[in-house]
């Protein structure tokens, strides 16, 4: 397996488009990739592409759909990283499924061995965005330590519902202070 890196792309150029051609922009990205992947599984379906990912991550290889899921909020704030990284990223675990089935593990060493050879790009496995627009979590829990915690909508009902939630560090129950109705607008 060589490697075939993907074309750099132009940062102002990307910084200057509007949503419609920054979408367009990244399904061609997909298409790129798609297309260096071929040269390892010739037989490699195209992956269908959404953009429908919500919540903390930036993109998901979705077999079961056929494709691959981004996060447009996290896209409209991190267009450089999405096409360099995050694309490539999951057009790895699309190969790795279609090369050696389900069983492996998701960044594993076939998928880190796609990210270096095939992308020429180091295998990380997170991201380092803010998203703090694309999660909301305008619930906000204290502990013990008196740390802060915020909870999504989905989380903070959970807690109510009796679900007990205990801080990483002090280990006492988080306990329900405020929400957000803006980043500075608190209310008890």
């Amino acid at each position: 397996m060589m490697s075939a890196t993907l074309p750099p792309v132009d940062a102002s150029w990307l910084a200057s488009l509007d949503e419609a051609t920054l979408h367009e922009t990244l399904l061609a990205r997909v298409e790129a990739a798609w297309r260096v992947a071929l040269d390892v599984h010739p037989d490699l379906p195209r992956p269908r592409v959404w953009l429908d990912l919500r919540g903390k991550g930036a993109g998901q290889a979705h077999f079961t759909r056929g494709g691959l899921r981004f996060n447009p909020v996290l896209l409209r704030e991190n267009r450089q990283a999405f096409m360099e990284d995050v694309v490539p990223h999951e057009m790895a675990h699309w190969l790795v499924f279609h090369l050696d089935g389900p069983p492996t593990r998701p960044h594993g060493h076939e998928w880190r061995t796609v990210m270096q050879r095939l992308y020429g790009l180091p295998p990380r496995t997170t991201h380092r965005f803010d998203v703090s627009r694309a999660s909301p979590a305008p619930y906000v829990y204290r502990c013990g330590c008196d740390t802060e915690h915020r909870f999504s909508a989905r989380r903070h009902a959970r807690a109510r519902r009796g679900t007990a939630y205990r801080c990483r560090y002090c280990r006492q129950r988080l306990r329900f202070v405020a929400q957000n109705a803006c980043n500075d607008d608190v209310t008890q």
